[in-house]
């Protein structure tokens, strides 16, 4: 004891001497991975020797053999461990042979993901979004993202399980410890390599013949060459004529000639064109003229209307609107078909847009040109109810492929307009009055009522302030409905119009039937509006009695009680 005590004396110096000579020999850290040689088996477990330790680091056979390393299990035998710690809570080492395969894995991958090298790999399982794949070297557990596992989608991969094959590193997590690998890449290099053997047969100028339409995009069309090589044909290179997007030209499916334009050997694109294996139109536009009738090759039919060809490569627009002079939302499926020879007259052209507009309504007459000049407004035409809504009629008027338009207020004199139109259903024949032509608008005008005598004329021979003799009809709080005798219409006496004294302007006065006199106090034969009043007939009856009767004694002698008081006030102010 006396020698650990007196650190002074020679022997302790060379000891201590001794022992940092032997601990500077072996380097151990936490953290790293060492090497232990197996000198103990149990049936659970297996002790290793690790120079420098204190004691016997121990491992389960298990974790060896589920690393592969069962035949490694023999004593002698090197096996490769993580220390995790040189002393724990209960004074024993932690080690780890999977933590240290996993370690020596993830270098291999982090030196292959700097080299830009493939590395060997299984796809072993699915999962949410991808696949995992395991490094054949390592055993390290990779991500495959669903949209790198091939160029071209896959319904099915069964056929890719399990099976050894080369995966392209294309992200590392070096904190999280995760990789991303890719299949498709791996083919897509190959692919290059054909790629550009194929794309170095190709040379500008040269004619590419029955390239099939493969897809579509808004800039432009994609044909398959030979089904080796993808080409473009840009939008503003199909047509000399403007085209909106290439479906309104082409169809999947279809064979065309194409003409290469452009060859790039660094992104391993060629560019093709259409409309340069034909002449430019637009060089001899001057042999066409407006409103002249040309022939035009219906070739492509849309839901708003047809693309034609007036020759090969001017192609032009037939909008629906120009199909038919009567037919409104016209289908150009019915009409046509893809391949039809039909007239048209060119309406438009425009050099700077390069566009040519055509109609094939103006082939034909205008039937309402026709209309006009065999039944101008003021006729009387013959025609059957083709359709009804909640304020007016539409009648097909006959011998004609035309519809007029007869609005409810033109039905009747009579009776309220919206009732009338009830009375009324498809099919029915009817005479009509043609009230108003608009030609350029395609609309016309007719009437029901005016085919009839206008009862309203009963007023022709009638003015303002006349009396005249009407029958009160019925009545209600506010006021009277009278018809004049003679006539056929009824007329409104508001309860306002019916006395002077507000205490006799009762429509209870009256229970219906009565014979009246009353006076007109408005009336315009233009507008159709005439006012009734029985007010205004007592005061004329009134003045007229003033007039003839000027003494206020011989006021006393009429039916009017204020007579007397007016005549007294006519005498004051004629002093």
């Amino acid at each position: 004891m006396e020698i650990f005590k007196d650190l002074s004396n020679p022997a302790s110096k060379e000891f201590e001497k001794l022992l940092n000579t032997q601990l500077s020999k072996i380097n151990i850290e936490e953290g790293k991975i060492i090497d232990g040689k197996i000198n103990k088996i149990t049936e659970k477990f297996v002790f290793l020797f690790v120079e420098g330790l204190k004691s016997e680091p121990v491992l389960d056979i298990n974790e060896l053999k589920s690393l592969g390393l069962k035949d490694k299990i023999k004593v002698g035998e090197t096996i490769p461990v993580l220390l995790e710690k040189i002393e724990d809570r209960n004074g024993e080492i932690l080690v780890s042979a999977s933590k240290a395969k996993k370690i020596k894995g993830w270098d291999k991958l982090v030196e292959a993901y700097e080299k830009n090298e493939p590395i060997m790999g299984k796809i072993t399982s699915k999962c949410k979004g991808g696949c995992i794949v395991e490094h054949i070297d390592t055993g390290s557990l990779m991500f495959l993202p669903g949209s790198q596992i091939s160029d071209k989608p896959l319904k099915d991969i069964s056929h890719l399980m399990n099976e050894p094959q080369k995966f392209a590193l294309i992200k590392l997590d070096k904190i999280r410890g995760n990789a991303c690998v890719s299949r498709k890449e791996i083919i897509s290099s190959f692919k290059k390599e054909d790629k550009a053997k194929i794309i170095s047969k190709y040379k500008i100028g040269d004619i590419i013949k029955d390239a099939e339409v493969k897809g579509y995009s808004s800039f432009g069309c994609f044909f398959n060459v030979n089904n080796e090589l993808d080409v473009l044909v840009h939008l503003q290179e199909i047509s000399y004529s403007r085209v909106n997007h290439p479906d309104e030209v082409f169809n999947i499916g279809e064979k065309h000639d194409l003409k290469v334009i452009s060859v790039d050997k660094e992104k391993l694109q060629v560019g093709c064109s259409v409309k340069q294996l034909s002449p430019d139109p637009f060089e001899h536009i001057e042999n066409y003229n407006l409103d002249k009738t040309y022939k035009a090759k219906v070739v492509k039919i849309m839901d708003f209307g047809a693309f034609c060809e007036l020759e090969p490569g001017l192609t032009t627009l037939l909008h629906s609107s120009e199909l038919s002079w009567t037919k409104k939302n016209v289908s150009t499926k019915k009409m046509f078909k893809v391949g039809d020879e039909i007239d048209c007259v060119i309406t438009e052209i425009d050099k700077e847009k390069r566009r040519v507009a055509i109609s094939h309504r103006l082939t034909q007459k205008n039937p309402y040109e026709v209309f006009e000049k065999n039944h101008p407004v003021g006729s009387i035409v013959e025609g059957d109810v083709v359709n009804k809504n909640e304020y007016s009629l539409f009648v097909k008027i006959k011998n004609y492929d035309l519809d007029a338009f007869l609005h409810c207020n033109d039905l009747t004199y009579l009776n309220n307009g919206e009732e009338e139109l009830n009375k009324y259903n498809k099919g029915d024949k009817i005479k009509v009055k043609v009230l108003e032509i608009k030609t350029s608008e395609q609309k016309i005008r007719v009437g029901l009522r005016q085919t009839k005598t206008d009862p309203f004329d009963w007023f022709k021979n009638k003015k303002e302030n006349q009396t005249i003799t009407v029958k009160i009809i019925s009545t209600d709080n506010k006021g009277l409905i009278v018809r004049p005798e003679g006539c056929e219409m009824d007329f409104p006496i508001k309860k306002s119009q019916i006395a002077i004294n507000s205490a006799d302007a009762r429509p209870s006065r009256f229970t219906g039937g009565e014979r009246i006199d009353c006076a007109i106090a408005e009336l315009d034969l233009n507008k159709r509006k005439v006012i009734l009043s029985i007010k205004l007939l007592e005061e004329i009856e009134k003045k007229e009695a003033l007039d003839k009767y000027g003494a206020e004694g011989s006021g006393k002698n009429l039916p009017f009680s204020s007579l007397s008081e007016d005549l007294k006030k006519k005498d004051e102010d004629k002093k």
